[in-house]
């Protein structure tokens, strides 16, 4: 009995002794294995806190050079337009044209009635007709002395102040007809003609009107404006000054005439740049045949450029939203091949409202479309393509 239950209290001991060490490796494998989820779910934070501070952005290509279009309001004016006024004062006794009537170079438009210049002209006739006979009389008197004094029956002195006498009738007399000549200029202009051929523009006067001449406020009896050429005035923004050439074909349009585009030739351009204004004067000929276009007329003209200026810097139309301002003036970020921000300067060249169009950049560069503001050169970003930009 006694051997017998030694045998069974020695029995488990041996269980015993695995199973502490089975336990320690279970437990060991459990804190093992817990410490390794830990130290993964560390490092995957980690990764995923590093991937939160770089910002995803979306990136495009710059567009290439295509045809612009500039429509800009413009004034048609006639090609010469010359305000008709009175130079002489009276009453208007007739007017022989209206307008919208065409006329010819030197034809009477309008009479005046000059009662005042015409009793001042009578006048001035009398007084040359008293000057001229003294100066006949000193001429006949000047003559009878130089003979007297020949046979020594005057003296010198005398015969001296006969020919003072002649000198200075002569000279009153070239006086009052000179006064003549110019009332008789002036009541010429009894007679109001055309200084060349166009067409009646306004009429402001009428019959018995009172017609006052040489005041700044004088308003014009007649317009006439010779309509069969037009001059188109328009401001081009100093952007496009470059492109202004002479010959340049430009069409426009006019309220009156909807579906009709009008083809006009730029003439000359003012050649500097309005320093309140940022633009220059460009003037245009249309040659108005058909007698379809009237002067003071607001037209649109659109100027198309086809392909770049030429011997001009590559050009590469952005968004406007990718600009960024800096203190070093305009500039882009870009994304280079390692996902990195790189920060190029640009020119800008033209502005068209959401896009501009620059210098310093190449079809193949990707773009940052609304770039962070505090984006710096060599940044890590997340680049997501948003499209082409090309035209």
């Amino acid at each position: 009995m006694a051997e017998s239950h030694a045998v069974a209290a020695a029995g488990p001991k041996p269980r015993l002794r695995w199973i502490i060490p089975v336990a320690a490796c279970i437990f060991g494998i459990i804190l093992v294995a817990g410490t390794i989820m830990r130290i993964h779910d560390r490092h995957q934070l980690h990764a995923m806190n590093v991937a939160a501070l770089v910002p995803s952005v979306t990136v495009v290509h710059p567009g290439g050079h295509a045809v612009d279009t500039l429509v800009l309001p413009g004034i048609l004016q006639a090609w010469y337009s010359a305000p008709v006024y009175a130079r002489t004062n009276g009453y208007l006794r007739k007017w022989y044209v209206d307008i919208g009537q065409k006329v010819e170079a030197g034809q009477l438009l309008a009479e005046i009635d000059t009662p005042d210049v015409d009793l001042q002209l009578a006048g001035a006739r009398a007084a040359l007709g008293t000057r001229t006979a003294q100066r006949d009389l000193a001429g006949i008197t000047s003559r009878r002395w130089d003979r007297l004094n020949a046979q020594n029956a005057v003296s010198q002195q005398e015969t001296d102040e006969r020919r003072g006498n002649l000198a200075a009738s002569e000279a009153t007399r070239h006086e009052a007809a000179a006064e003549v000549e110019r009332l008789e200029t002036l009541s010429a202009f009894k007679r109001i003609i055309a200084p060349f051929a166009g067409v009646v523009t306004s009429r402001a006067t009428d019959i018995g009107a009172l017609i006052v001449a040489g005041t700044a406020a004088s308003q014009p009896l007649f317009t006439v404006s010779d309509v069969t050429r037009l001059r188109l005035y328009v401001r081009v923004p100093q952007a496009y000054a470059a492109r202004m050439r002479e010959g340049f074909v430009a069409h426009f349009t006019v309220p009156d005439y909807r579906n009709r585009q009008f083809e006009a030739r730029l003439l000359h351009s003012a050649g500097a740049v309005d320093s309140q204004s940022g633009t220059m004067l460009v003037q245009l000929v249309y040659e108005n045949g058909e007698n379809l276009l009237k002067p003071g007329a607001y037209a649109q003209i659109a100027f198309t450029f086809h392909g770049p200026e030429p011997q001009a810097p590559p050009t590469v139309r952005v968004p406007a939203s990718s600009l960024l301002f800096r203190k070093d003036g305009p500039t882009v970020a870009l994304v280079d091949e390692h996902d990195h921000a790189r920060i190029q300067p640009v020119s800008i060249l033209i502005d068209f409202g959401t896009e501009l169009e620059v210098t310093g950049l190449a079809p193949q560069d990707r773009i940052i479309t609304n770039p962070p503001d505090d984006i710096g050169d060599g940044d890590s970003v997340r680049p997501r393509e948003g499209g082409g930009h090309g035209n």
